[in-house]
């Protein structure tokens, strides 16, 4: 009797181990089905009846192992992990992030983060955050173009707020006409085109907005400093210039680390999912890029439907009507100055609508939307 006995009592279906005994999740009845000799026959509708009852007990079981899994996973999430606005730029895969969170320079330098698709890794170096492809790498080393080399160069880049971008003026860039203020004549250039940068944004203030090729980031830290934006995330592919954008936050406003993210990253391989940016600023930066056609794309790619993309830059002069003959277009300089015609044109085609534009010399600011 006692064999028989710790025999009924024993759980059931003994090759599920998922669950431990004393879970919450465990039916609260446990028992076995006593074994009957095969002499007795036992009729059609008690063997349904066993069937039935074992078939439930084990789709249960199942259930329980699962939905226990799920809010382990759920724990650690809440624990730490979570899915972050940034991703992957392999895959595009939303990376996973793991420390302290919120879009600021404390919070990202402390975090880490990891693409599950992937299997690689991203983490901050000197307080910008690194979401090259090449990040991490040990060995191999790209050639960049020169133009991209020299804003990666440190004296450049020390030099940048320092009198180069003060030249732009002589391109029409706003505030030539108050630039025999001197030391003063920086700021009204850069709050001058502000203003009008700002004009444009209307429509998505309280987004999140993304500054790319954001140099030493003048404008981004006006942006922060605007408070009408939910977060700025300054980028760049150049180490030195995120580096001198760290340097003035802490010299000028110290509050704006609490509002701006620094990131390093490829403009045609934008680390963010698709759809997730409200707004998009390149200031004095399309020139530069080595595709303007391929890093256009990527801001249409992030941009929500209704974002707005802002960009100024300086054009090269149209041959009449038509853009530069082909046969000149092999002796064009290093950078990519486009015509009026095509700048529009080359946003039409990445799927963006609504173009605007305002012209004084060289000088262009555009802005077109997300369809």
């Amino acid at each position: 009797m006692a064999t028989a006995s710790s025999s009924l009592h024993q759980p059931i279906f003994r090759q599920y181990p998922c669950l431990p005994r004393n879970s919450r999740y465990l039916p609260p009845l446990r028992f076995s089905f006593p074994r009957f000799p095969s002499r007795i026959r036992a009729s059609s509708a008690v063997a349904l009846e066993l069937v039935a009852k074992h078939l439930t007990y084990t789709a249960l079981k199942k259930f329980c192992c699962s939905y226990e899994q799920q809010i382990e996973s759920s724990t650690q999430l809440n624990n730490g992990l979570e899915f972050d606005l940034f991703s992957c730029p392999v895959c595009y895969e939303p990376l996973i992030r793991k420390g302290p969170p919120g879009l600021n320079l404390q919070a990202i330098y402390r975090s880490g983060f990891k693409c599950n698709s992937c299997n690689k890794s991203y983490s901050s170096k000197d307080m910008y955050l690194d979401l090259t492809i090449t990040a991490g790498s040990k060995d191999y080393n790209e050639v960049q173009p020169n133009r991209t080399e020299l804003f990666r160069s440190p004296l450049v880049s020390f030099l940048y707020e320092r009198g180069w971008r003060q030249n732009f003026n002589m391109s029409g860039f706003p505030g030539r006409d108050e630039e025999g203020l001197s030391y003063l004549g920086k700021l009204i250039l850069s709050e001058t085109m502000f203003k009008m940068a700002q004009e444009y944004f209307k429509p998505v203030m309280g987004g999140l907005l993304v500054d790319v090729s954001c140099g030493s980031g003048l404008f981004s830290r006006k942006f922060a400093e605007s408070g009408t934006y939910s977060g700025v995330v300054a980028l760049d592919f150049s180490e030195n210039m995120l580096r001198q954008c760290y340097d003035f936050i802490k010299k000028e406003n110290p509050a704006l680390a609490t509002n701006l993210a620094l990131v390093r990253a490829d403009v045609s391989r934008l680390p963010f999912s698709t759809g997730s940016v409200d707004a998009v600023h390149a200031g004095a930066a399309l020139h530069c890029w080595p595709s303007p056609s391929n890093a256009v794309a990527e801001i249409s790619r992030i941009l929500r439907s209704g974002g707005i993309f802002v960009g100024t830059t300086f054009l090269r002069p149209s041959f009449g009507n038509s853009s530069i003959p082909s046969i000149l277009r092999p002796f064009r300089q290093n950078y990519n100055n486009l015509t009026e015609k095509e700048i529009e044109d080359l946003c039409t085609s990445c799927g963006l609508i609504n173009y605007r534009s305002k012209v004084q010399l060289s000088f262009i600011m555009f802005s077109a939307q997300k369809a």
